[in-house]
């Protein structure tokens, strides 16, 4: 159930201010392996109103040491954002950018013919959408004809060898039990595995979404992470104190579910917490929110090996 606590955290976090600095420094100081690379960028996608927007927020807020609202966020049943934003977070209000950007996309949603197209992510992910790109899901960008924007991250004598190949995917993924809390098992007093009656047909469609778009990434290699937003509203126990995050069994068993449903590694699965009513910052859901930034940035990491690997190997060639 939502009230069950584990006697010990199932994953190690440290608590404390320092902590919280040591992270910000770790993220201002972060520098791609890929010479040429000076930003890893980080795609958010995910159902409308799961908080791909307020989580560049949540972050940008941390980094200016107050709660900010750059990007436009809320409650709506569509989605708030149209365009394709590319977000670089500051180390502070007139600080330097930091070595990542977080990019921006219009929700999924269960209709056809709304929302996000599968089509614009792939354009996406091959660099061809500029900055503020409006999204038109009755007409997705198509490769014929389109004008290409991205910057090759390889190039030698003019030729390309690879492109954009700093593009990171970062995975948001909400099952009804974080969408509406209120209508499901927590609030019957049956187990979370239950719950699985409940699922809306909108929930299912979108799932299929989901689906479509991981097909989509696997080509290109780009590495997948997911957040589990809005587990306060999930678990009474995680309302009440955020540092109760892994110790609560119900969020343990959402990010199993998650886990098993979009094939990624638990490892891969991260809960946070963003900003939406506070006025002031919390070091707790900081520290939360910084460490998913880690994560992220680790993974990049790994890709720019494979893409130094792939290089290497086409130089040994010639």
């Amino acid at each position: 159930t939502p009230e069950l606590e584990i006697e010990r955290p199932w994953r190690t976090i440290t608590w404390e201010l320092l902590k919280r600095t040591e992270l910000m420094d770790d993220i201002k100081t972060f520098k791609p392996t890929v010479g040429s690379v000076s930003q890893a960028r980080v795609l958010l996608v995910g159902p409308v109103g799961a908080g791909k927007s307020s989580f560049f927020n949540s972050i940008n807020s941390v980094f200016r040491g107050h709660v900010t609202s750059q990007a436009m966020s809320g409650c709506s049943s569509t989605s708030l954002t149209t365009q394709f934003r590319t977000y670089s977070v500051k180390a502070g209000r007139e600080g330097k950018p930091l070595p990542i950007i977080l990019c921006d996309t219009m929700g999924l949603e269960d209709s056809k013919g709304a929302g996000l197209d599968i089509d614009d992510i792939s354009s996406i992910l091959k660099g061809h959408l500029p900055d503020c790109y409006q999204f038109n899901p009755s007409a997705p960008l198509h490769s014929k004809g389109r004008q290409r924007f991205a910057q090759a991250v390889y190039s030698r004598g003019g030729e390309q060898l690879t492109q954009t190949g700093d593009l990171v995917e970062l995975w948001k993924e909400h099952f009804k039990e974080l969408l509406n809390p209120v209508n499901t098992s927590s609030a019957k007093g049956a187990e979370p595995e239950d719950s699985e009656v409940s699922v809306s047909i909108s929930m299912v469609e979108v799932a299929k979404h989901f689906v479509n778009v991981l097909s989509a990434l696997v080509s290109p290699g780009v590495p997948q992470l997911v957040l589990l937003t809005k587990v306060d509203e999930a678990c009474p126990l995680v309302k009440k104190d955020v540092r109760n995050v892994y110790k609560s069994g119900y969020i343990k068993e959402l990010m199993q579910k998650v886990s098993t449903r979009l094939g990624v590694p638990l490892s891969c699965v991260v809960p946070v917490r963003n900003y939406s009513e506070e006025l002031e910052l919390d070091l707790n859901c900081d520290i939360l929110l910084l460490s998913a930034i880690i994560q992220m940035l680790r993974f990049a990491d790994n890709y720019f090996d494979d893409v130094s690997d792939r290089l290497s190997e086409v130089k040994l060639k010639e």
